[in-house]
C-alpha cells in the first residue's frame, strides 16, 4: 500500500470533479493544479495550491510551459526505496507528488471540428502525456489517473484501503495510462499523415476504441470484438438480441453496398458477406420486394439493410419471412411496433453511418495487407462502346448498376440484371465461368423477367464461352473490364450476335 500525501490535477475534461475532490479532502490530500482546473476546483470551494506557487516559477510561452518543471517531474518519478533519490529530493528542496489525475487537451475532437492547422497543433498536449508517462512508469510508487471513468475507481480505492492505493490497482492504472498516451500519439501522427497526404508511412499504426466484446469470433472456438475509431457505435441497435461477428461482417458488407446507392433509395440483402438481391428501385415497396425475388431461398435468415427509413407498409412485408437483422436509414414508430413483435430481430438505425473514409486490412500472423476501399463513383466516362450495337440509356443504365453491384460481391464475380435489380448473382467462383453458371440457374429458379437482361463482370472474360453463355441464357448487353489478349475476340463474338458490349476502363476485384 502507499498512502496518497499530495495529488497534482490538470484537466481538459473537468466533469464529475465534485466527489473525487470530496474523497482528496476527506484524505488530507494536498492538491496542486494550474489554469483552467485550479479555477474549477477553487470555484467548488476546495483548497488548491497553484502550481506557479510550487514550483516558484510563473508558466511562460501564454502557458505552453507550466507543468514541465524539475520540481514537479521529480516529485513524480523519485523511487521512494532509492536513498540516492531521496538525497537528490532533500537536497533541491523537493517533495513527492504521489497522484497525478490528467486528462489531455482534445486533440481528437479539434480535428473533428477546425481544418485550421494552427489550432489544431495548439491543441496538442505536451505536459499532460509527459506527467502521465512520468507517473505510469514510477507506478509503485505512483498512482496515475487518466479518465473521468476512472474517478469511481479511485473514490473506492481510496475509501476501501484509507487513503491508501494498492500495487494492483497502481499497476492497473499504469496499463491504462499507457495506452491512454499511445493512443493520443497516433490520433497526432495520424492527423501529420493525413495532412501531409502521406497513406504509407514508414510505420503505419491505427488507432481504434474497443465498441463491444463479442460472445466468440467466425466460430465458437475464435475470440472476437468489435472496435472503432469513433469512440461510439454508430450502428445504433435499437432492438433485438446481441449482435455476432458474423452478424456485423454482413452488416458491414450490406451498408458498403446501400451507401454506394443513390440517397434514400435503394434495397440490399446480404448472406455469408455476398449480395442475394439489390434493387434501386425508386419506389421502397418495390425495391425490396424485387431484391428478394432475386434470391428469396438465401434472403432467408440474412440481413437487409435499406438505404432508406422503413415503413409501415414495408415493416409488414419484412415480418413476412425470417431474417436476422434489418438495417435502415430509420424506422417509423408504426414500423418499429411491427417488427418488435419479433423479439431475437436486430434492427439497426445506421443514417449516422458515412463511408467517406475507409480502408481495408486483411492480417494474418505479423503481416497486414492496407487497401483503400473501391468507392469509385461511376459515370458514363468510365465506360466504353465496344460494339456496334448502341445501348439503349436504360440498358447502360443498368449496366452501370449491375457493374456496382458485382464489384461488392466475391470474386469471380457475374451479376445479372434488370430494371436497376439483381435477377442472378454469381459469386466467389474460382472459375469464372462458373459464376456465369450459377448467376443464370438463380435466375433461371426466380426470375420472372425475361427482357432486356444486362451482365456484368467484375474483371475480363478470358476466353469467349463466359460470354457466350451470358447471351445464350437471354443477356442483350455485357459490361466487363478490358484488358484479355482475347478482347477483340469477345469484341466479334458480340457484333456476331448483336449484343451490347461495353468496357469498363477499371477492374473491381473483391477477395
Amino acid at each position: 500500500m502507499k498512502k496518497i500525501r499530495s495529488a497534482l490535477i490538470s484537466l481538459s475534461d473537468k466533469s464529475n470533479l465534485k466527489p473525487l475532490l470530496q474523497e482528496l479532502r476527506r484524505n488530507n490530500i494536498k492538491i496542486i493544479s494550474s489554469g483552467g482546473t485550479f479555477k474549477a476546483i477553487k470555484k467548488l470551494k476546495f483548497k488548491c495550491l497553484d502550481v506557479s506557487d510550487f514550483t516558484g516559477f510563473k508558466e511562460i510561452l501564454n502557458g505552453r510551459v507550466k507543468t514541465l518543471h524539475p520540481k514537479i517531474h521529480a516529485g513524480i518519478l523519485n523511487k521512494r526505496s532509492s536513498k540516492s533519490h531521496s538525497n537528490d529530493i532533500k537536497k533541491n528542496n523537493f517533495e513527492n507528488i504521489d497522484l497525478v489525475i490528467v486528462n489531455f487537451y482534445p486533440f481528437e475532437k479539434t480535428i473533428e471540428q477546425t481544418k485550421n492547422h494552427s489550432k489544431i497543433i495548439e491543441n496538442i498536449d505536451v505536459g499532460g502525456p509527459t506527467m502521465v508517462r512520468a507517473a505510469a512508469k514510477n507506478y509503485n510508487d505512483v498512482t496515475v489517473i487518466t479518465s473521468t471513468d476512472q474517478y469511481s475507481e479511485l473514490i473506492n480505492e481510496l475509501k476501501k484501503n484509507k487513503g491508501s492505493t494498492s500495487l494492483e490497482f497502481r499497476e492497473k492504472m499504469s496499463r491504462l495510462a499507457f495506452s491512454e498516451t499511445a493512443y493520443y500519439d497516433v490520433v497526432i501522427s495520424n492527423y501529420f499523415n493525413k495532412f501531409n497526404s502521406i497513406n504509407f508511412p514508414k510505420r503505419k499504426i491505427l488507432y481504434t476504441n474497443l465498441i463491444e466484446n463479442l460472445r466468440y469470433g467466425e466460430n465458437p472456438h475464435q475470440l472476437g470484438a468489435l472496435y472503432s475509431q469513433n469512440k461510439k457505435n454508430k450502428l445504433e441497435q435499437i432492438h433485438g438480441k446481441t449482435l455476432s461477428y458474423n452478424n456485423y461482417n454482413d452488416i458491414l458488407a450490406a451498408i458498403t453496398i446501400s451507401k454506394s446507392l443513390p440517397k434514400n433509395i435503394g434495397t440490399v440483402i446480404v448472406k455469408h458477406g455476398n449480395p442475394c438481391g439489390v434493387s434501386a428501385l425508386k419506389n421502397n415497396l418495390d425495391s425490396y420486394q424485387s431484391a428478394l425475388e432475386s434470391d428469396p431461398i438465401s434472403a432467408f435468415g440474412g440481413i437487409v439493410s435499406c438505404n432508406y427509413k422503413i415503413t409501415q407498409k414495408l415493416a409488414f412485408m419484412l415480418n413476412k419471412i425470417f431474417l436476422e437483422v434489418i438495417v435502415a436509414n430509420g424506422f417509423d414508430k408504426k414500423a418499429l411496433k411491427i417488427l418488435k413483435s419479433k423479439k431475437n430481430l436486430r434492427l439497426i438505425d445506421s443514417s449516422k453511418i458515412s463511408l467517406s473514409e475507409t480502408w481495408k486490412f486483411n492480417s494474418l500472423d505479423n503481416f497486414t495487407l492496407i487497401q483503400s476501399e473501391d468507392k469509385k463513383i461511376f459515370s458514363k466516362k468510365d465506360f466504353k462502346i465496344v460494339s456496334k450495337r448502341q445501348p439503349s440509356k436504360s440498358q447502360l443504365d443498368n449496366l452501370m448498376f449491375a457493374f456496382n453491384v458485382c464489384r461488392y460481391t466475391k470474386s469471380n464475380a457475374i451479376v445479372l440484371a434488370s430494371n436497376k435489380s439483381t435477377i442472378g448473382i454469381g459469386s466467389g467462383q474460382p472459375s469464372r465461368l462458373d459464376s456465369c453458371e450459377i448467376a443464370i440457374n438463380k435466375m433461371n429458379k426466380f426470375s420472372k423477367i425475361k427482357n432486356e437482361i444486362v451482365a456484368a463482370s467484375d474483371a475480363f472474360f478470358p476466353f469467349v464461352d463466359g460470354i457466350e453463355k451470358l447471351v445464350q441464357s437471354g443477356a442483350s448487353a455485357i459490361v466487363q473490364p478490358a484488358g484479355s489478349i482475347r478482347d477483340k475476340e469477345i469484341i466479334k463474338f458480340a457484333n456476331e450476335t448483336n449484343t451490347v458490349l461495353v468496357f469498363s476502363k477499371t477492374r473491381h476485384f473483391r477477395h
